[in-house]
């Protein structure tokens, strides 16, 4: 597992502080982080990957700092974002994982064999040549997937995926990560899909109010949303 590191981060959008003092060190293999609206969660999940850096302090992944080195931790860490269409760019499945792979040294037939294999991996081997935006939103949240893990990610990290799905296509995505190799960071309001992560945090007003296993976590959160 990669080695992702908070050391007293502090960030603030113009006078309004949304962490402060956050001290980190992540190396489980499924991290999930839950919070109230506007309580720092998402900044939090944004920092893992260089979107959002800290006022002050630092964020590492595996000894890059996320301020310094953004391209070689981007290289390390994905990023899904609550809603698949704000990532979904091709017009067809196939182009939209293929162009995650713009940049890579594979020859062409090398890119398409990948794009076969990670189609096939997430369920959409039978879409390749349908429309992006002719998906059902829990297919397109596995297409914004695919394309990402398409690059080999060591890291995973997912800003509330489920929000938008139906129950169906939320058990889905929850399959779907759950026989992921990677590392993954999850964002959620659905605490039934962290049941089963090694760790649980909590954000609360810009800090860390509990970190723990799964039932104690989310006891605690349940108990401080009243």
């Amino acid at each position: 597992m990669s080695e992702i590191c908070f050391r007293q981060v502090r960030h603030s959008y113009g006078d309004r502080t949304v962490l402060d003092g956050i001290d980190l060190t992540l190396t489980q293999q499924r991290i999930g982080i839950v919070g109230a609206n506007g309580s720092g969660k998402s900044t939090l999940a944004r920092m893992i990957n260089g979107l959002v850096v800290p006022t002050a302090g630092s964020v590492t992944v595996d000894g890059f700092d996320t301020a310094r080195k953004g391209r070689e931790v981007r290289k390390r860490v994905g990023f899904v974002f609550t809603d698949p269409d704000h990532q979904i760019v091709m017009p067809t499945v196939a182009e939209d994982v293929a162009f995650s792979l713009r940049r890579s040294a594979l020859g062409k037939a090398e890119r398409a064999e990948r794009v076969r294999e990670v189609l096939d991996e997430f369920g959409l081997a039978g879409h390749h040549d349908h429309p992006s935006h002719l998906l059902s939103g829990g297919q397109k949240q596995l297409l914004a997937l695919a394309a990402i893990m398409v690059t080999d990610p060591e890291v995973l990290v997912a800003d509330e995926p489920t929000t938008l799905l139906d129950l169906r296509n939320t058990k889905l995505i929850a399959r779907t990560f759950s026989a992921l190799r990677q590392q993954l960071v999850v964002v959620t309001h659905n605490l039934d899909l962290l049941t089963d992560f090694d760790r649980v945090i909590v954000v609360d007003s810009a800090h860390i109010v509990a970190d723990d296993e799964p039932r104690p976590a989310l006891a605690f959160y349940r108990q401080l949303i009243g």
